[in-house]
C-alpha cells in the first residue's frame, strides 16, 4: 500500500501539533512507521487519505458498535445541528437520554453528562471523596481511566505504550493518595484496604480491562471486590467507558451481576461524539452541586449534538434484542479462526475475549494482569500490526489495546481478516 499523502500530512502536522497527533497512541511510536490519516469511514471500513480501504477493529476505540456513519445517528446529528450547536442552557434531550440510560443500566438512579471518559472518571473519584470524606483511592496497574493526575500512576494503554507509566507533572502528593493494586489479585486489594483503614474513598477499575489488551476478570474477582468494598465502607467505581452499553445493555454490571456504587461511561453514550457520563444512586449523586457541596461543571456538558447522537445510538441498542448475541457470535468466530491460524504456524499466543472485545497477546502464558500482559512479544506484535495493515486490516497500533467488533462487520469481513492473519503469520 502507498501512504504518500498520510506521510506528507504527518510531516505537516508535526510542525504545529506536539508529535503530530492529539493523542499519543495515534503516533505509531509503539509499532514504528508513520501514522495513517483517515478521511472517511462507512460501516466497518476506514478510507485513508491515499484511498486505501481497511477493515476497522478500532472503531474509534469502541463507540461504533453499529458501524461508522450509522444513518440514524448521522440523521439525528444533522437535524439537531439545524437548531443550533450549543446553548449553555438546559435542553429537553438531556433528560430524554438520561431517562433512557437509567432504564437500561441496573443500579443507577441519576446520571450526569460530561465531555469525555477522562472527565467522567475524574469527577466520579471527586464525588467519592466528597461523599465519604476520605482521600485515598485504589486503582489497578494497567487500568487506564484517562489522563487526570490521580490516574497516571502506572496506567495502561497510551501511558505504557509511550513508555511513561508515571507522567512528569503528577505531584508527589497526588501519587501518595493513589494506591496501586494488581488486577485479578483480590488478596492484594484486601492487604491495601487493611493497611489503610478509614482512608480509602473508592476502588476504581475497568471491570473488563481494555487498556492492557483485553483482560477479563477472573471468576469471582468482581464479587469478592464488591464484598470487600462493602465491608470497608469504600465506594466501588466501575469505569465502563469501554464496556458500558457494549457488553450488554447494562454493561458489565448486567453481564456479571455486580452492583457498583458509581459507573463511568464514555464513547458509546455519545454515538461517537465527544461525551462521557457518571452515574449512581441518588443518595450519592445528590452530593453534586447544585444540590450538594461537590463541585463539577462543564460549559459543553450535555451538548445537544452529542445528546442527539447518543440518544439515537442507545435507542437502537435498547430496541435490538439480538444485537449483543450477534456481536458475541462474530467475535467468537474471529477468535476461533485466528486461533487456528496461530496454532497452525506454531506461534505462541493467548487470545482473551469478552463479548465484542478481543485481543491477541503474543505470549506463552495466560494474560491476567499488567505484568503478564507486559510479557508479550512486542517485536512480534509490531510485525503483525504492519502485516495486517498491508493486508487491509486496521487493528490498534499498540499491544496494550483491545480490538472492538462492530455489528457492521460481515462474516465475509471476518473471513478476510482470518485470511490476512494467515498470510501475515506465515511470515512472522
Amino acid at each position: 500500500m502507498l501512504y504518500k499523502r498520510s506521510s506528507a500530512l504527518f510531516a505537516e502536522a508535526e510542525t504545529v501539533i506536539p508529535g503530530g497527533v492529539n493523542s499519543p497512541v495515534r503516533a505509531f511510536k509503539a509499532v514504528g512507521g508513520t501514522p495513517i490519516f483517515i478521511k472517511k469511514a462507512m460501516g466497518a471500513y476506514l478510507i485513508d487519505e491515499d484511498d486505501n480501504q481497511y477493515i476497522d477493529y478500532i472503531n474509534s476505540w469502541g463507540p461504533m458498535i453499529l458501524g461508522h456513519a450509522h444513518k440514524p445517528v448521522v440523521d439525528a446529528v444533522i437535524e439537531k445541528t439545524k437548531l443550533g450547536t450549543s446553548f449553555g442552557t438546559p435542553t429537553e434531550i438531556e433528560t430524554k437520554i438520561a431517562q433512557l440510560a437509567v432504564s437500561m443500566v441496573p443500579n443507577i438512579e441519576k446520571i450526569r453528562f460530561v465531555n469525555s471518559g477522562t472527565e467522567a472518571c475524574m469527577s466520579a473519584v471527586r464525588l467519592a471523596r466528597g461523599y465519604t470524606g476520605k482521600d485515598k483511592i485504589i486503582k489497578f496497574a494497567g487500568c487506564y481511566h484517562g489522563h487526570s493526575d490521580s490516574f497516571l500512576i502506572q496506567a495502561g494503554s497510551g501511558a505504557v505504550t509511550f513508555g511513561s507509566p508515571n507522567s512528569p507533572g503528577v505531584t508527589k502528593g497526588t501519587a501518595q493518595d493513589t494506591l496501586l493494586a494488581t488486577y485479578n489479585n483480590i488478596a492484594h486489594v484486601e492487604e491495601l484496604l487493611e493497611a489503610n483503614k478509614g482512608e480509602i474513598a473508592c476502588v476504581i477499575l475497568e471491570p473488563v480491562a481494555g487498556n492492557m489488551g483485553c483482560v477479563p476478570p477472573k471468576d469471582g474477582f468482581l464479587k469478592k471486590l464488591r464484598d470487600l468494598c462493602t465491608a470497608h465502607d469504600v465506594l466501588l467505581i466501575f469505569d465502563e467507558v469501554m464496556t458500558g452499553f457494549r457488553l450488554a445493555k447494562g454493561g458489565a454490571q448486567e453481564l456479571y451481576g455486580i452492583q457498583a456504587d458509581l459507573v463511568c461511561f464514555g464513547k458509546v453514550i455519545g454515538g461517537g461524539l465527544p461525551v462521557g457520563a457518571f452515574a449512581g444512586k441518588a443518595e450519592i449523586m445528590d452530593h453534586l452541586a447544585p444540590l450538594g457541596p461537590v463541585y463539577q461543571a462543564g460549559t459543553l456538558s450535555g451538548n445537544p449534538l452529542a445528546m442527539a447522537a447518543g440518544l439515537a445510538m442507545l435507542s437502537e441498542l435498547n430496541q435490538d434484542k439480538d444485537i449483543y448475541a450477534r456481536l458475541a457470535d462474530k467475535t467468537a468466530y474471529l477468535h476461533k479462526g485466528c486461533a487456528e491460524v496461530l496454532k497452525k504456524h506454531r506461534i505462541s499466543h493467548t487470545i482473551n475475549r469478552v463479548g465484542s472485545m478481543i485481543s491477541i497477546h503474543f505470549s506463552e502464558t495466560e494474560v491476567v494482569d499488567f505484568d503478564t500482559a507486559a510479557e508479550g512479544n512486542n517485536a512480534r506484535f509490531k510485525a503483525f500490526f504492519h502485516g495486517m495493515l498491508k493486508q487491509g486490516v486496521y487493528i490498534a497500533p499498540s499491544a496494550f489495546e483491545t480490538w472492538f467488533i462492530t455489528d457492521a462487520l460481515t462474516y465475509d469481513d471476518l473471513d478476510k481478516t482470518i485470511v490476512a492473519c494467515d498470510k501475515v503469520c506465515s511470515e512472522l
